[in-house]
């Protein structure tokens, strides 16, 4: 009797289709590689809706999840093995059948300055055009500039907008750190803000990779490449955002930092005009990060962050 081998499926790998999205999806699959040599990986690019309408700020979207609902809903039909994200633009709340099997790295999570003459955020002229069309950041660097101008019109890959810097639309745009540096455009930075004077996004920095909860091969396979300490940092920080259940029209951040002692998480709400901003901070074991992140919200909100998202609600 001839014996035949096992035939095993190829993974189809589902991502976004920028440079960005590409690069952190090459570096998922060499991880992969590493471990399985012999699987054979293919990457499909999806077009979400949140590159496909670059010409309103995400504020305006009303919902999150623009850049990753498309993929997921692949990824439920099965049409996709395995997605690729940026975390911070999955929504906190697991969509069901879903599951984050992977952190796999995490770049630096701050915010970076690029200025058109290469000056600091404390050095720009009064009066300077600043582009971002995130509110979490505008919020906390208009509280400690009012007098520069804030534009939220800034949208597209991170190559559009530095042509956009380049040609003189703004004098300074503010992007993650963590995707200049994968895009080795790292010389392009200005200055990496403090956390004190801007605190990152939830997940800034991390990629997510995300697998069908009843596809046991892929979330085995895909489990092999994850690091214990980025999750502890994953899970924390999305468990605040997860408390705090809104969308992108209120400034939250959240950040947290793994040292021996264990985890340390930060977290704010600002009002939209950088009028006021709520800031708090826990410690813990690493391996309670949902609960910090739950412990932290509830000292945020002691602290006076429901008043100010219900400014946002009425507003």
């Amino acid at each position: 009797m001839v014996r035949r081998e096992a035939i095993i499926r190829p993974l189809i790998v589902g991502t976004r289709g920028s440079a960005l999205a590409l690069v952190q999806t090459e570096r998922v699959i060499a991880a992969l590689r590493r471990r399985f040599p012999d699987r054979e990986l293919v990457v499909q690019t999806v077009k979400t809706l949140g590159d496909r309408v670059v010409d309103v700020p995400l504020s305006q979207f009303g919902t999150t999840g623009v850049f990753a609902k498309e993929i997921e809903r692949l990824l439920l039909d099965g049409a996709i093995d395995v997605a690729i994200h940026s975390l911070k633009d999955v929504p906190p709340e697991e969509t069901p059948g879903l599951v984050l099997a992977a952190f796999p790295e995490r770049a630096d999570p701050r915010d970076a300055l690029v200025s058109r003459k290469g000056l600091a955020f404390a050095d720009l002229p009064s009066g300077a055009r600043v582009g971002t069309s995130s509110v979490r950041r505008r919020a906390q660097l208009r509280a400690l500039r009012p007098d520069l101008r804030y534009l939220d019109n800034l949208r597209g890959n991170v190559d559009t907008r530095l042509r956009k810097l380049d040609a003189g639309d703004y004098d300074a745009i503010v992007l993650a750190a963590a995707g200049l540096e994968r895009l080795g455009r790292a010389d392009a930075i200005s200055e990496r803000l403090s956390t004190e004077v801007c605190l990152p996004d939830a997940g800034q920095g991390i990629i997510g990779v995300q697998a069908r909860a009843d596809d046991r091969e892929a979330v085995d396979l895909v489990s092999r490449i994850d690091d214990p300490g980025v999750r502890s940092q994953a899970l924390a920080e999305r468990a605040v955002l997860r408390a705090f259940g809104g969308g992108c029209k209120v400034p939250v951040a959240a950040h947290a930092r793994l040292d021996q002692s264990g985890l340390h998480l930060e977290g704010l709400v600002a009002a939209v005009d950088g009028s006021r901003i709520v800031r708090a901070s826990v410690d813990g074991p690493s391996d309670r990060a949902e609960d910090l992140g739950r412990r932290l919200w509830e000292e945020l909100v002691d602290a006076g962050a429901s008043s100010l998202l219900s400014e946002v609600s009425n507003g």
